[in-house]
Order: C-alpha cells, then structure tokens, then sequence
C-alpha cells in the first residue's frame, strides 16, 4: 500500500504540484502565526513548515497527510518558554520529545490510532470544519488579522470566537468581503460537475484560482479605486530577505546545558504525548478523507515524527504534528500523493529565500475563502444527517464529540467523545453476549461470544428470570473465552437448581477461562514472484 514507484509519482505530478502550491499558500501565514502566538521567532514557524514538508513527508507512510506546526502546541509552548525562560531551553525539549516520539514508534504504540470510534473522527473532523468557519469569518470581512487562532480555540474561549465572528459584521471591509466572496463563488464552481467536465479547467485547481482572483483585485483596485482596496494589515506579511543567504542567518541553535534543568523533560513528555496523540488523530482523519481509501502505517507515523521535531529542534523550529486542516485542503485541491506535501515544503523554502517580496501582496481574504470551503466539505449537513440515519449509538458520540471540541479545545472533546462511544461499546456487548430464550418451561441460555466480568450482571437477570420446575440448557459453544466471575455465577446456580427443581443441560461450559494464544496471521501459501 505505501510502497510507490517513481511512475506512481509521475503519474499523479499534474495533480500534485498545484494541491502543494495551494497547501503552501494556506500554511504559510499559520506557520508565522501559530510562531507569534506561541512567543517564538517567526522563523521557528516556518523552520517547522520547512521540517514537516521536506522531511517528514518523505519519511512518512501516508500520502495526504501534512506536517508543520500547530495551534493545539502553542500554549504548551507559550508555557514552556516561559517557564524554561529561553527559547533555547524549548528547542532541547522539542529534540528529546522528538527522541520519545521515535521510540514510541518502535514500540508500536502507534496501534492506538486504531482504537479511535469512526463516528469521534467523523465528529472531530466536523468539528473542525465548523472551527474554520467561526475563525475565517473575521478573515474574510476584514476585521482582524492575527492568523494564529485558525486551527483551533486555544487561549480562546468558545464565547469570545462566536462574539468575534459575531463582530466581524459590524467592522466589515469592502474590499476583503468582495475578494473572499468571489473567490468562494469560484471554488463552489470549479468544484460543479460541469467544470471538473473541462479539461483545461480541470488541470488548474479552485485554491489557485481563487488567489490570483485575490492578487489582480487588490492591485487594480490599489490603482484604480484605492478607498475599495485591502490594506497592507489584512495581507500576508512575510519577513523579506535582502539576499537569499539571509536564510541562513536565522538559525537559532538549542542550548544543551538545559538537559541540566529537570523541568525540560516534563516539557518534553507533555510535547511527545500531545504530539502523537494529535498526530495520530489526524492521520487517521486523513485516512478517512482519502478518496482512494489509503491506510497509512501508524508506527512509521510516529517515527517520521520523531525524525522532524529532532530536525526541527535542532534548527530552532518549533515542534510539529500531522494536522488536518492543512492535510484536507491538500485533498481538497486535489492532492493524490506525498509530492504534494514535498511541493508545499518546496515552497516555503523559495519563499522564504527569495518569493517574500512577491507573497505579500496576497490578501488573507483570498485564504479565508480556500479555508471557508475546506470548514464547508468537512461540516457538510449531509453528515450530521448520515449518522442521525444511523442511529444514537453512532449519532450521539459524533453530535457530543463536535459539541465538546467546540466548547473546549481537540482533545478534550476527543477524550469526552472516546468516553460516549466506549459507553455504546460496552452496552452493545452487553446486550449481545447473552441471550435467553424460554419455550414453555424449558429455557436455553446461549453465550453468543466471548463472555466478560461485564456480562455478569445481565447473566445473573437472567437467571433470576429461570422458573422453577423446569429445565435449562446453557449453551457456550460459541464462545472462545469465559471469565472466572462467569463461571462462578452459573456454578452458583448450578448448586442451588436442584432446590427448585430446575434440571440443566452444559454444552461446551468449561476449560475456556484462559484466552488461548493463537497466531495472528497465519500465510498458507505466500505469493512467489517470478
């Protein structure tokens, strides 16, 4: 599955290239954002950006799946340079989180992204659509023009963003609602069944469009009609380089003596576990979003991971994670494989050394409206009505789960999703392990799988239930593995049915107390390649 031919690569280039340019756009300002917010350099953003597009996306075992640095670290990070007292002392934490992070990989500890419910990653992922949309109103109407807050609440409150987008209708820009408006207009048309029809249309994607719609606006409009023009504020704001080897002069290093300070290692578990649970999170997310259905390998997740926050750390970049906006606008645009990611990686670099002059004349507005339609196709009503289809036990951990991010942060509304669907977990096999059957007065007592010190409960209703004067056959044919507490409870009644006459029948009941051990994968006949 992960394995790809350079033809694979090839094959997919006329896709790739324009997705990454439009990841690129829309990373960029998050990168210098989430890096002002976090109290850090500028640079350490982009260095993270850097990290994530060139390095870990070749090392990663996903194909969509975009890393760089995100919102959910930058109060851990905020809080860590502070209590640190150096941004020195944070870059040695982020390199021995990111050593963690590669053991953890090692350790296949990546098999707990399999434990996350369908519907809690259907529901995180609406989630943060609806986020994108509360967040990208003030964007597009011109309000404000901090970008660090767009992938998730953080020092945020829920009231304070619904106030915000709120109050972005009364201090409305003209010239940014008429570039976001337009360009949504635009993409909501690329995306019609008629223009993907075009083949020419087809070869250049909505995101792109939509930005040199944003760009020729605003400068006719600076010539022509500069009162509907969108000021310098509301644009991207790039530190531009007088000479490409600029670059290279900031580089910030970590300061090693800290391994001295037992408080970068609390830093550094908190970053590795918020990092790989994130990271997890969001590749299974993105797993979902791949319309070619891809699964991408967890444990090698982590590993790239590790590899990019000791690269990262070293250069002075900030920490990183997958993130999921970032990796569904890549799909959105119409990203197939891992080229898409490098392209993007590719990218910030030029920018950095030479395009920033060139960068800044786009208008936040224009990326608001890539990111609009993004938080649209991840928050579609369609979903809600898909799992309200399904039934509560799907429905009420997905519409919990939105609710619970929305009114705390990613994983605590993850963590009170996980809560609710292992609640329906358990019930669900509560209620089908055993099953109790009566016709007249004999009664079968059927173990339809493997039994649990969960299921006691319902086996001892059911036994209450059993009347006397009749007889009883109880059934565990169908079950691999019986608890002790289980078998108590029917030796129990077994002891005390004679006294109401009750006659039992055991099949297949006992020796089944040990959960055998069994080969996972077994190959009869492996495939010989000629």
């Amino acid at each position: 599955m992960i394995h790809k031919h350079a033809q694979f690569y090839f094959r997919h280039l006329k896709d790739d290239f324009p997705a990454g340019i439009v990841v690129f756009l829309v990373a960029l300002p998050l990168c210098l954002g989430i890096a002002l917010a976090s109290g850090a350099p500028l640079f350490s953003g982009l260095i993270a950006g850097l990290t994530g597009g060139l390095i870990v996306s070749l090392l990663s075992g996903s194909q969509l799946c975009v890393s760089g640095p995100a919102a959910g670290l930058t109060v851990i990070v905020f809080n860590a340079i502070e209590t640190l007292g150096s941004f020195q002392g944070l870059l040695v934490a982020c390199v021995l989180a990111g050593l963690m992070q590669l053991a953890l990989g090692y350790l296949r500890a990546g098999i707990i992204g399999a434990f996350f419910p369908s519907a809690v990653i259907e529901g995180m992922l609406a989630a943060i659509g609806l986020i994108l949309i509360i967040k990208q109103i003030p964007h597009a109407t011109g309000y404000h023009n901090s970008y660090e807050g767009d992938e998730s609440y953080m020092k945020e409150t829920a009231h304070s963003s619904f106030v915000e987008m709120v109050d972005a209708f009364g201090g409305i820009s003209p010239g940014s609602v008429i570039i976001s408006g337009v360009a949504l207009l635009l993409l909501i048309l690329w995306g019609t069944p008629w223009f993907k029809k075009q083949k020419l249309l087809k070869l250049i994607p909505g995101p792109l469009i939509a930005v040199l719609w944003g760009v020729g606006y605003n400068l006719i409009a600076t010539r022509f009609a500069p009162s509907w023009k969108v000021s310098s504020e509301h644009l991207v704001s790039l530190p531009v380089s007088e000479k490409a080897t600029d670059f290279f002069n900031n580089f910030m290093f970590p300061d090693f003596s800290y391994l001295a300070n037992p408080e970068v290692y609390v830093v550094a578990v908190t970053i590795a576990i918020i990092a790989s649970l994130e990271t997890l999170l969001s590749l299974e997310a993105t797993d979902k979003l791949d319309p070619l259905k891809r699964i991408a390998p967890t444990n090698r997740e982590l590993k790239a991971q590790g590899v990019g926050n000791i690269i990262s750390g070293l250069l002075g970049g900030l920490p990183i994670t997958a993130v999921i906006v970032r990796s569904a606008a890549n799909i959105n645009a119409g990203g197939q494989t891992r080229i898409a990611c490098f392209t993007h990686g590719l990218f910030l670099l030029l920018s950095v050394m030479y395009l920033a002059i060139y960068l800044n004349h786009i208008p936040l507005a224009c990326l608001s409206a890539i990111l609009l339609h993004t938080g649209y196709k991840l928050a579609n009503p369609a979903l809600f009505k898909k799992f309200y289809r399904k039934g509560m036990s799907q429905f009420l951990p997905f519409a919990i789960t939105v609710l619970a991010i929305l009114l705390t942060d990613l994983l605590k509304g993850m963590a009170i999703g996980m809560f609710i669907g292992l609640f329906f977990v358990i019930k669900a096999n509560y209620s089908a392990a055993i099953t109790l059957i009566q016709d007249g007065s004999h009664y079968v007592l059927s173990f339809n799988k493997d039994v649990s010190f969960l299921n006691k409960a319902l086996l001892r209703k059911f036994i209450l239930r059993i009347q006397a004067d009749s007889s009883v056959t109880i059934d565990a044919s169908k079950a691999k593995f019986i608890d002790h507490d289980i078998l108590e409870t029917i030796e129990d009644f077994l002891a005390t049915a004679p006294d109401d006459n009750i006659t039992v029948e055991v099949i297949d009941l006992y020796g089944k107390e040990k959960i055998k051990k069994h080969e996972s994968l077994v190959v009869l006949n492996d495939r010989v390649n000629s």
